[in-house]
């Protein structure tokens, strides 16, 4: 799917996998269009810390939502929620999230079912943060970064 040429690519969801190492974090962040489940599909803990937004993009202080395997309750804002292998957690649009590994558990394979995102439009980092990383290229690259593809010819 995409977001800017729906009547070309319909499709309205998308599937991710991804391994999330220890020390690694997804930095907190929302989405003002894009609903998403982040699934453990195994290994270690993860760690989802949330909060609300407020008008004006910052960290409200109001209980957040929660919505896990079919459960739904209210938590204070900034609390950290622990999904073991094979729970879930479902995030409404505009509520912020990280994503880290709990200490001493290992890496976790996880999932991510949501709709389509474009990255370019709708992720709001709460510290703001370039889309990748600068790197110094000593050697011919050996996997590509998504933007650094040809263009796709229709």
């Amino acid at each position: 799917g995409n977001q800017q040429t729906p009547e070309k690519y319909s499709k309205p969801y998308a599937e991710k996998i991804f391994i999330l190492q220890p020390g690694q974090v997804s930095p907190l962040h929302f989405h003002l269009y894009k609903m998403e489940d982040i699934i453990n599909r195994g290994g270690g803990n993860i760690i989802v810390k949330l909060f609300n937004k407020t008008e004006d993009n910052q960290l409200a202080d109001t209980d957040v939502l929660v919505k896990t395997d079919g459960r739904t309750y209210t938590v204070p804002a900034g609390t950290k929620i622990r999904l073991t292998p094979g729970e879930s957690i479902s995030f409404e649009r505009c509520i912020y999230h990280e994503i880290t590994i709990q200490e001493g558990t290992g890496a976790v394979l996880c999932g991510e079912v949501s709709m389509c995102n474009d990255d370019m439009i709708d992720n709001f980092f709460y510290e703001p943060i370039g889309r990748f990383p600068g790197i110094e290229e000593d050697e011919p690259a050996f996997r590509l970064l998504c933007n650094e593809y040809p263009a796709a010819r229709d």
